[in-house]
């Protein structure tokens, strides 16, 4: 039952075999992605290694609204493609597309929240979240009205006043957050904004995200190592192989919503995916022992 929940469908361009408990994914897709990535790939010249190719020919379109997540082993290429979609890099090849134009530099239409939260400790939680807006050169009423607007989204109101310090890491993300969503973007990039959370407030913040997502309708890119919380969040998973990353499968999750992490069905769900992953994280440890050899 619930594998016919779970689509898989390698890149549109490439067939491959059903898989048991799979289908491929057939369904049309709209005529407007929000984002396309179109033969991008990202080469860097090192004068210890060579050249290092890290992504190599990556064909994606995420629709406007989507919840995507992508797993893949570390040196996969993740966060280098999110910063791509930023406009911090250039790809060597191809193009990185928004709303049909191409990604030269960075915008206020897309912003990247990293595990690194980049809170600045002398300035309160209201100054935090107003620092996009201040930079953008918002009138300083309409900056502090939008800001308080967004620490009542993720429910922060009554530490406005209150510094980084005094704050638990929850929160934190909770504030990086909020100041994200004030600069208002079209699409949100998320690089395992989570991963150094104890389990619990990580379950919190899921829950807060997804119920933010559906309030705001942004496009959401969330990168991460977990598969399970990639199954509890996304709308589709993308699986990237080992270096060169390259999309190696993609999986449609239609599991009912909201879910949590120890449902059965979430669980099936990612063990389905790590199995395909298993391979290309066996790749990337048997790197890693040659390396150091």
């Amino acid at each position: 039952m619930m594998m016919q929940r779970l689509r898989s469908a390698v890149h549109p361009r490439v067939a491959r075999p059903h898989h048991a408990g799979l289908a491929l994914a057939t369904a049309p897709q709209p005529a407007e992605p929000k984002v396309v990535l179109h033969g991008v790939s990202q080469r860097y010249r090192s004068s210890n290694n060579g050249d290092l190719l890290a992504l190599d020919n990556i064909q994606l379109r995420v629709q406007p609204g989507e919840f995507l997540c992508i797993v893949g082993p570390s040196g996969c290429g993740k966060s280098t493609l999110l910063h791509l979609i930023a406009g911090l890099d250039r790809p060597s090849a191809g193009e990185v597309l928004l709303d049909g134009r191409a990604v030269s530099h960075p915008g206020t239409d897309r912003i990247l929240i990293f595990q690194e939260l980049g809170l600045f400790p002398w300035l309160n939680v209201l100054e935090n979240v107003e620092f996009g807006l201040r930079m953008a050169g918002t009138p300083k009423r309409q900056r502090k009205t939008r800001a308080q607007e967004y620490l009542r989204l993720v429910h922060l109101s009554k530490f406005e006043k209150s510094y980084v310090h005094q704050l638990s890491g929850g929160m934190r993300q909770r504030v990086a957050l909020a100041r994200a969503l004030a600069t208002e973007p079209d699409v949100l990039l998320m690089d395992e904004p989570f991963a150094a959370l104890d389990a619990q407030t990580r379950d919190l913040l899921h829950d807060e995200l997804e119920r933010i997502w559906k309030e705001t309708g942004r496009t959401i890119i969330f990168v991460t190592h977990n598969v399970r919380e990639a199954v509890r969040l996304g709308d589709r998973v993308v699986l990237l192989t080992f270096r060169p990353g390259r999309v190696k499968r993609e999986f449609s999750i239609d599991l009912p919503r909201p879910r949590q992490l120890e449902e059965v069905e979430v669980a099936r769900a990612a063990r389905e995916i790590l199995d395909e992953l298993r391979g290309e994280i066996n790749k990337s440890l048997e790197a890693e022992y040659e390396a150091h050899r």
